[in-house]
């Protein structure tokens, strides 16, 4: 993945500067930042080229020489809609910016034409009983419920694989023999999956104190009873360019009060609203924290993921939401998983 440090510069360094930066980075290409790590421009080699023919000197800045309308992805974009832009482009090199403009990685065509599996671990949550989803559930943990034609968790195994992330390990609890006999070691599925037993209920972050050994670097949680098509890099990408402690993916959601609501201030109406609309963020399951977070997880006990980011919180640690605008669907309830089986063709 690319050191972003190594080949993002300020306008008013000077050619020589940028020289230095782009052999420096071997990727021959220099990303303009401004004082907000904003993508404002790109230089690479034929841009100094056209500039000292123009008359430029290696002591002048390169404010008059980069390329200052890139065309850039956002983090939300799929690796198709990427590979359909640089194509149509005929670009090798794409910058990936979030939503408001800041970079955070650059993409290569050949990287994702060829593809190669990354040693990040991925861990999923999938001891849950499934309580409100049954009669469903009586013999069959949730995450093995079929959408569309295969188990919700086999497919987001194989989202994982397809970007790269090939290392999982799965925390089961409820009919864990069913989900250990149908994935094995992952050898059928291109990937390589272990499994760790909660004796007890655990919570949503308590089972990563079970982990056998602390990971080396940034690792998945992710619950397994989605259904999402996020791109994992692209996360994966923001929370590294942030140098995150701890990296919740949030969804928009809306909620419209049904009747008018009187605002009032001692007894006196001040306004009334005609069933407001309201918006909020929720966590959709889905975060990459670094190693370091472990430590701060009780051993042995109940622990859910709101109360570790508090903690983080309060000890004032990086704590980064990542908003996702791709396809979520969380299937806790019945209605839920009928949607899901209805949408799923047309989004897988």
């Amino acid at each position: 993945m690319t050191n972003l440090k190594d080949i993002t510069v300020k306008s008013t360094i000077t050619i020589r500067e940028a020289l230095l930066v782009i052999d420096k980075g071997s990727k021959q290409i220099a990303l303009i930042v401004d004082e907000s790590d904003k993508l404002i421009g790109t230089l690479n080699d034929g841009d100094i080229r056209r500039g000292l023919i123009k008359g430029c000197n290696l002591s002048d800045s390169i404010e008059k020489i980069y390329f200052k309308n890139p065309t850039i992805a956002n983090i939300n974009d799929s690796r198709e809609a990427i590979l359909r832009t640089m194509t149509s482009k005929k670009i090798l090199q794409i910058p990936l910016v979030d939503n408001n403009g800041v970079l955070v990685g650059l993409k290569n065509l050949d990287e994702l034409v060829n593809r190669k599996n990354k040693s990040n671990k991925v861990i999923l949550m999938v001891g849950g009983l499934g309580t409100r989803l049954r009669p469903l559930t009586d013999d069959t943990p949730k995450p093995m419920l079929h959408v569309g034609n295969k188990p919700i968790l086999q497919t987001i195994v194989e989202k994982f694989a397809e970007y790269g992330y090939c290392n999982i390990i799965m925390c089961v609890n409820y009919k864990s023999q069913i989900i250990q006999n149908y994935f094995g070691d992952g050898s059928m599925f291109g990937v390589n999956i272990s499994y760790i037993l909660e004796e007890q209920r655990m919570g949503t972050a308590g089972a990563l104190s079970l982990l056998p050994e602390i990971p080396s670097e940034p690792f998945f949680v992710m619950n397994g009873d989605l259904l999402t098509n996020v791109n994992f890099e692209h996360l994966h990408d923001y929370h590294l360019a942030n140098h995150a402690q701890a990296t919740m993916c949030v969804r928009e959601y809306d909620f419209q009060v049904p009747y008018g609501v009187v605002n009032i201030e001692e007894n006196k109406i001040l306004s009334i609203v005609e069933k407001p609309l309201h918006k909020f963020f929720v966590s959709a399951g889905i975060y990459m924290f670094d190693p370091k977070v472990i430590q701060n997880i009780p051993t042995g006990k109940f622990y859910d993921m709101p109360a570790l980011f508090e903690h983080l919180i309060s000890q004032r640690e990086p704590v980064l939401s990542f908003a996702l605008h791709e396809y979520w669907l969380d299937i806790g309830r019945i209605n839920d998983y009928e949607q899901a089986n209805n949408e799923y063709d047309k989004i897988f």
